[in-house]
């Protein structure tokens, strides 16, 4: 059996049904309030700003038609030799997302190249 959560939004709808006249403008307040909340522009992180500068490092330092994988990315840019092998897969895996790169895989040991 599914329940959902019921959402503010939804409180406050229900409340609106209820209360006197006085009260409704407070309610109708919140409402415009959760209005502005969910179409505020949200700027990058910090961390995603650093990840897209490391991403654009990553492709500077592939070559054409050559195969990568996460160790030797790791090992030739100095841009990820501090970061973990999950961090540089995640990123590799944002990047084939995009396009910029292409995966491979040659008996189950993922490769990486320009696309």
């Amino acid at each position: 059996m599914a329940t959902t959560k019921t959402t503010k939004r939804e409180y406050i709808n229900r409340i609106l049904t209820y209360v006197h006249d006085e009260d409704k403008p407070y309610l109708l307040n919140e409402l415009a309030l959760l209005d502005k909340k969910s179409t505020a522009e949200k700027k990058p992180t910090a961390v995603q700003v650093a990840n897209e500068g490391i991403k654009a490092d990553i492709a500077e330092g592939m070559v054409a038609n050559t195969l990568y994988t996460v160790t030797d990315i790791q090992k030739g840019i100095p841009a990820c030799a501090e970061l973990s092998n999950q961090r540089v897969s995640a990123l590799l895996r944002q990047m084939v997302e995009a396009g910029v790169i292409v995966r491979t895989e040659d008996k189950r040991k993922a490769y990486f190249s320009l696309a």
